[in-house]
């Protein structure tokens, strides 16, 4: 059974990682220096990526050519 697609739902580092292509490590450096996606964080040691953000973040990113920038 699949579930259904919601933007606002909450998902663990390891599947936000799994979307993106990048490594939890990478993720986590990200949320330590900034420039990464927006991120929830549910408690001091929870933390939890909306799928919505996750998608603006890539969508952000997204260029036609080498000489634009982001």
């Amino acid at each position: 059974m699949t579930r259904a697609y919601q933007p606002n739902q909450l998902i663990d580092e390891r599947e936000a990682a799994s979307i993106l292509c990048y490594s939890v490590r990478a993720l986590q450096n990200w949320r330590h220096r900034g420039g990464g996606p927006d991120f929830v964080k549910v408690s001091a040691r929870s933390i939890r990526y909306r799928r919505a953000d996750l998608e603006k973040w890539i969508a952000d990113r997204t260029v036609s050519n080498t000489s634009q920038t982001i």
